[in-house]
């Protein structure tokens, strides 16, 4: 009886304690929040959660190999690089329209004939837009990003694929495809100038005609202005544009001996030449366009780009992105001096080097997966006057083992001429072959020795008047 009485009881306090259990509230899980797809900016965007950003994360890896014609011994034929990049991209609907932030990071590793660097790490691009407004690293505004130019070699144009820089602009749109941009971009990044700034007279006529000095750039006082008008339609698109560059100088009548800075003379007049020829500027000019060919095969392309600068080659240098103090071109032995002007001995004044190229293209696809392009450029350098360099001649360079100098001459015209073949098997991976042929012909202003002992200074300037050479690569790339 006991027994019973005592299992009553448990029983009792089983139900009144389930009771008072089912009468507390039910602690409810959080609901997992889903990544939602963007599809209003294009393929591969999502909601960041808990916002209505949308981004998009995506990359590249590339690996390049480069055969360069040798000109001696001691020059690499081979280079080997390796890069990686990570594109991360936000973009936000508002009432002012579109906000968008952009970075592009990359790694690069370069040995051999491209140059041995340890691996540098860099940011390509880091902007945010907003109604009409773009302000940080992008794409210069003298070109044109959507130029469908795949050569994987370097032509005479302003390459969207290079031409990176440190920019403030506003962009308004007209509508229907037209817009107009004022861009203040980084003029330091677009400099060219050279260390090879001896004076020189020259020795052709009887009396010394006396040549301009390469000037030296100074501290940057104001941003190159850029402006554009562009046309962007179902048939392709077109641009004309025009950069302002400041020029500078500093010292360019001063020399350092045994670590003194003492003026150099001028041999015709006796006085001392000026130190700086104070504030110049160079110009831009460009016209660019590309254009859907389907007659030819569906997605064909044409593509051109004129330029033409005067105290501004680095619009016309490959999409330059950093300052230059000691330009060359060149093809085989033959290398050409470049700066973007020389300063006038005997008035101080700026003396700016024109130059101007043409650049253009054929990308034809033969079927999905299979594509050919051709494309070359021309540019020709134009020197102020008898403009020239002084180039020192060490002992090992000449043949008696003798030193000396070499004068450098100016003019001359470059030519670039490629082709390439791609292979896309699968989307967005990509492996292709190129061979570019480059070409540089002096003009009749060759480099011609003025003080040097018995040999020939080869391996620096040749008087041939022209020299060529050839670039052949292999590029494998991934884009996701």
């Amino acid at each position: 009886m006991r027994t019973v009485r005592t299992l009553l009881l448990a029983s009792v306090a089983l139900i009144g304690g389930g009771a008072q259990a089912a009468d507390l509230p039910a602690k409810t899980a959080t609901p997992v929040e889903y990544v939602r797809i963007c599809s209003t900016h294009g393929n591969g965007f999502f909601y960041i959660p808990g916002t209505e950003t949308c981004l998009r994360v995506g990359g590249r890896v590339r690996a390049e190999y480069l055969y360069l014609e040798p000109t001696n011994r001691l020059q690499d034929t081979i280079g080997f690089r390796g890069r990686g990049r990570i594109n991360i991209d936000a973009r936000t609907s508002t009432a002012y329209g579109m906000l968008r932030t952009y970075i592009r990071m990359e790694m690069t590793r370069n040995t051999g004939a491209y140059g041995f660097s340890s691996t540098t790490p860099e940011i390509s691009q880091a902007f945010v837009q907003f109604a009409g407004l773009t302000a940080g690293r992008a794409i210069s505004f003298f070109t044109d990003p959507d130029l469908p130019a795949p050569n994987f070699g370097d032509l005479k144009f302003d390459d969207p694929s290079n031409a990176e820089t440190n920019l403030f602009a506003y962009t308004f749109s007209f509508g229907n495809g037209f817009s107009a941009t004022l861009s203040l971009e980084d003029g330091k990044e677009r400099g060219i100038n050279n260390e090879l700034d001896f004076p020189l007279f020259g020795l052709a006529s009887t009396s010394p005609v006396f040549a301009p000095i390469a000037s030296t750039y100074a501290g940057e006082r104001m941003p190159d202005v850029v402006a554009n008008v562009r046309y962007t339609g179902t048939w392709g698109g077109a641009q004309l544009s025009a950069a302002l560059h400041q020029i500078r100088d500093v010292s360019a009548g001063i020399t350092t001996v045994n670590g003194v800075s003492v003026p150099v003379i001028n041999p015709i007049t006796g006085l001392p030449n000026p130190t700086y020829a104070d504030t110049d500027y160079g110009f831009a000019l460009a016209a660019l366009g590309y254009a859907n060919v389907p007659a030819l095969g569906v997605g064909d392309t044409v593509w051109m780009m004129a330029t033409y600068t005067d105290g501004a080659i680095g619009y016309l240098n490959s999409g330059q992105v950093d300052p230059i103090s000691n330009g060359f071109i060149g093809a085989g032995a033959l290398s050409m001096a470049i700066t973007d002007a020389f300063v006038d001995p005997l008035t101080g004044d700026f003396k700016t080097n024109k130059a101007y190229a043409i650049a253009g293209g054929l990308n034809h696809n033969w079927n999905p997966t299979w594509q050919t392009n051709v494309f070359g450029s021309w540019m020709r350098f134009d020197a102020p006057g008898i403009a020239q360099y002084a180039v020192p001649i060490t002992v090992a360079t000449l043949a008696n083992g003798s030193a000396g100098t070499t004068t450098g001459l100016v003019d001359f015209d470059e030519y670039r001429l490629g082709a390439n073949v791609i292979w896309t098997p699968v989307k967005e991976f990509l492996i292709g072959v190129e061979a570019l042929y480059i070409r540089v012909d002096s003009r009749q202003r060759v480099a011609v020795p003025i003080t040097t002992a018995t040999g020939d200074p080869t391996g620096l300037y040749r008087s041939t008047g022209s020299e060529d050479t050839w670039e052949g690569r292999l590029r494998v790339q991934r884009d996701f």
